[in-house]
């Protein structure tokens, strides 16, 4: 067991801070695609890919993420996390116009966002009482949007004061910077004050693969984290294409951000109060589903509105999501577990939707393609959501 080190709203306001820099990464890329696309010369698909290869490595790494966890201790390995997203932040910047280090720094990066968001629903099972699990889950998607809405609106502004691209992307290495250090005590003193605990062997490795609540869970997460990485990559560039400024397009982003601020704050705090899901999850859905139909449809008549009308499904979902992924398991480690089986089979699914969103583009001419997509991915997620019944197995 472990004593402990601090008051609990000491580590409360560390996680948070770890947790703005889970989407921030990503957030601040798409305002800048013009100026990135003009210099180096790539077009829609390798665009997609920035996008993709965070969310890829979120997938794939899911599993290793969590034996990490188990062996250095999960408050170490988030420090080791947030140490990885400060360096491949700081390479994508540092070294100017150079693809190879965009990529590569987005790669290295990546691989930290996936050790630290990995870790995270196990964390807030930890600090948090049951009955408040949805406030911490909550909390930390608050930290998300509100970092990725920052990172939306002023990309570009922070492009035109410091002199390019490459030095507006380096900026965002600043916040990492602060949640690292603000995590190293944290980390410190839950090494010193933490006894181990024996783990049966036939447990120690094993994700719930056999658990129908775990593949429900995922196959709601796929569908609802290809819309949300696929609309955070080409909303803006949408927008660009129907003659907005990219300042503008980037502020529209940070609107569907911004939304997101609210719902996913929201969303996990009613579910506390309530025992069945289904009532929260299709709502959201719906919500998420008439801004895409809006922009589809309608682009111009009220793009602010589509925007928040999309942020705030999308948030809402997502942040559901992560609370059940609490909520249907037993303990923290069986919450690690169950997280990291979801995050491998859905955010490997969704990396590959900026791809090929950005594909069909390229082979239409048109973004209207996409956002029918899109609004068709919803159906099977809302098929989905109402098979979460509160009274699914938990993973034990």
């Amino acid at each position: 067991m472990a004593a402990r080190p601090f008051p609990r709203w000491v580590t409360v306001v560390a996680m948070v801070a770890v947790a703005g820099n889970l989407r921030l990464l990503m957030a601040s890329l798409p305002p800048l695609t013009a100026s990135i696309r003009a210099d180096l010369e790539l077009d829609a698909r390798a665009i997609g890919v920035l996008t993709m290869i965070p969310v890829l490595c979120m997938g794939l790494l899911a599993p290793p993420a969590s034996t990490i966890g188990r062996r250095l201790g999960v408050s170490r390995a988030i420090g080791v996390g947030m140490t990885t997203v400060l360096l491949g932040t700081a390479l994508r910047g540092l070294l100017g116009t150079n693809t190879l280090a965009l990529y590569a720094g987005t790669l290295i990066a990546g691989v930290g966002i996936a050790l630290t968001g990995t870790l995270l629903p196990g964390l807030v099972k930890a600090t948090f009482a049951e009955r408040r699990s949805g406030l911490g889950t909550g909390l930390t998607m608050f930290a998300m949007m509100s970092g990725a809405a920052v990172a939306a609106a002023a990309s570009v502004p922070l492009q035109e004061r410091l002199g390019g691209w490459s030095v507006s992307l380096l900026f965002w290495a600043a916040p990492a910077v602060l949640a690292t250090a603000l995590w190293v005590p944290v980390s410190q003193a839950a090494a010193r004050h933490t006894l181990p605990e024996p783990i049966a062997e036939e447990v120690r490795h094993a994700l719930p693969w056999r658990s129908g609540t775990a593949w429900l869970l995922a196959g709601y997460l796929t569908a609802q984290s290809w819309q949300f990485y696929s609309s955070l990559a080409w909303l803006s560039p949408t927008y660009v294409a129907h003659a907005w400024a990219a300042g503008s397009a980037g502020l529209l982003l940070s609107v569907f951000t911004g939304a997101q601020l609210v719902s996913g704050l929201l969303a996990p705090a009613l579910l506390d109060r309530t025992r069945d899901p289904r009532g929260l999850l299709l709502l959201s859905c719906g919500v998420g589903l008439l801004g895409e139909l809006g922009i589809l449809l309608a682009p111009h008549a009220a793009p602010w509105l589509w925007a928040v009308m999309l942020g705030a499904g999308q948030g809402a979902s997502f942040a559901l999501g992560l609370a059940l992924l609490v909520r249907f398991a037993a303990t923290p480690r069986d919450s690690a577990r169950l997280t990291a089986l979801v995050f491998l089979v859905s955010y490997t699914a969704a990396a590959f939707g900026p791809m090929v969103m950005g594909a069909s583009r390229d082979l239409t001419g048109d973004y209207r393609v996409l956002w029918l997509v899109l609004a068709l991915v919803m159906i099977p997620q809302m098929v989905l959501a109402r098979r979460i019944r509160p009274d699914l197995p938990q993973v034990a």
